[in-house]
């Protein structure tokens, strides 16, 4: 590990001793090496240091962890256990997890980059929140009884009710920029509902999906219920998405990456699929708007995590009156922000979590120069050692240019005024995406007029990145199928049985 790290940064003894020896892959209830033997490494962002080394599953590997799965699913005691003895092992795993609170937000500031104080206020605490909320729902899935009218058989009665019944086999795939976060949407609501897993975790940030599945093990989770295999998305992604044997593929990723997913769901079993995927979203300011509020605010939607939010706020439209002022506070916010370590009390924005990330972001730094847009702050790397952007915001933008159309996934925003309200709709939609939007105003009869129009599966008014483990989180268009969190999680991984009898 980085000298300068360590002596600046210390990492916990818990995290020293977890780091030291390769991470497996969790396949049958048992920690295992991979067929092929192989390994990969895992970097720090903010050094570009190796802090681990973790096994690289491959198909074979999936393969293993399918029929481990589909035994748990078909004869293992999961099938069998009231719904109540299940909602205790989930909610186990949520007090184990709350224990274990330091470790994990440190685990994410590690491979992730993300500042350890966010990881622990938000990352962790909304994952134990979503175990809690899931554990609730496995003794509510329920049917319903039935009333039915036969025209063709007059005079018989009916005795005719529903059943929830979990859908099977799943495949979760999971992105870097929520490591344990997006593991928790994906694990709870399958859990919940008695689904068996086969868990992806991103190559770039595997390990606090590792550490997870220790705990899960550790609540009494029976083995073969959730199997967790590490790798990358062509080797290990690719074959669990196309797999015969998988009843549903969660994805969370890229709109490209999802495309593939479909494809390979639908030349298979034509499996059941669930997207979360990209977002270019609107943050409209109206010019009634209290900026103390939706100056800070704009930039937190932005800034936050980095950049690296599917729902960033990363399109600022502002009513003309008020743009110059609206900028000015949003750069100077920008300008403030400590950019640093993850593992620095002190940091505000880490790194991007990748070389790739890094380079994707730079690209469009110079893309959006070369086009005629102009950096108020920021444009540039920050420092020259790890995958650092500074926060980034550009004017004199055009609705032709990538940086406005185009999903960045880093902490650069495009400001555009507009003139007046009847104007803002066409514009906010005016992508292919359609994941989230935020407007601020004090007229509340213009924030219903104006979200009614906006085509977003989350519409945040006077606040942004507002998350709970009951509200359901996703998008129109490009930016996926089905929905995070709530009751429509639990849907989504039930079939549903209509049983008739004739009296």
């Amino acid at each position: 590990m980085n000298s300068t790290l360590e002596s600046q940064y210390s990492i916990s003894s818990k995290n020293d001793l977890y780091l030291s020896t390769p991470k497996k892959l969790l396949i049958d209830g048992e920690w295992q090496d991979s067929v092929s033997g192989g390994t990969f490494e895992v970097r720090n962002p903010a050094t570009e240091e190796v802090i681990a080394r973790v096994t690289d599953g491959q198909a074979a590997d999936i393969d293993l962890a399918v029929k481990a799965a589909r035994r748990a699913f078909e004869s293992g005691p999961w099938a069998r256990m009231t719904p109540s003895d299940r909602s205790k092992i989930i909610w186990k795993i949520a007090d184990l997890l709350e224990e274990n609170a330091d470790q994990f937000a440190e685990l994410e500031a590690l491979d992730n980059g993300k500042p350890i104080t966010v990881a622990k206020a938000a990352d962790v605490a909304l994952a134990v929140d979503l175990f809690r909320y899931m554990a609730g729902w496995a003794t509510k899935i329920n049917g319903d009884s039935i009333s039915i009218s036969v025209p063709y058989m007059p005079g018989e009665q009916f005795h005719t009710y529903t059943k929830k019944e979990p859908v099977g086999v799943v495949g979760q795939i999971i992105p870097w920029n929520f490591p344990l976060l997006m593991a928790a949407w994906k694990l709870g609501p399958a859990l919940a509902t008695g689904c068996t897993i086969v868990l992806k975790p991103a190559e770039e940030t595997p390990l606090s999906a590792i550490r997870l599945g220790e705990l899960m093990m550790e609540a009494g989770l029976p083995k073969g219920v959730v199997n967790i295999v590490t790798g990358f998305g062509e080797t290990a992604g690719a074959p669990l998405a196309a797999h015969p044997d998988v009843d549903k593929i969660a994805f969370t990723g890229s709109t490209d990456i999802g495309r593939l997913i479909v494809k390979a769901a639908g030349e298979t079993n034509l499996k059941k699929v669930t997207l979360e995927l990209g977002g270019k979203s609107p943050n409209i300011i109206l010019d009634d708007a209290d900026l103390d509020l939706a100056i800070p605010g704009a930039a937190s939607a932005i800034f936050f995590n980095h950049g690296q939010c599917c729902c960033a706020g990363s399109r600022l439209m502002v009513q003309e009156s008020i743009f110059d002022k609206v900028v000015e506070g949003v750069a100077e916010f920008a300008q403030n922000i400590k950019v640093g370590n993850g593992l620095d009390a002190a940091t505000q924005m880490g790194p991007l979590v990748s070389t790739d990330q890094f380079n994707r972001v730079s690209g469009f730094l110079d893309s959006g120069k070369q086009q005629g847009a102009r950096a108020v702050t920021g444009g540039n790397r920050f420092g020259d050692t790890g995958y650092f952007v500074e926060p980034t915001v550009f004017v004199d933008t055009r609705s032709d240019m990538r940086i406005v159309q185009e999903e960045i996934f880093g902490p650069v925003v495009c400001a555009m005024p507009f003139k007046g309200i009847e104007d803002v709709a066409a514009a906010a939609n005016g992508t292919d995406f359609g994941l989230a939007a935020g407007i601020w105003t004090r007229d509340v009869s213009k924030a219903h007029s104006v979200a009614n129009v906006i085509r977003a599966g989350n519409v945040w008014i006077n606040c942004y990145n507002i998350f709970d483990a009951a509200l359901p989180f996703g998008g129109y268009k490009q930016s996926g199928w089905g929905r995070e969190m709530g009751k429509e999680a639990i849907d989504l991984y039930t079939e549903t049985k209509a049983v008739t009898i004739r009296l």
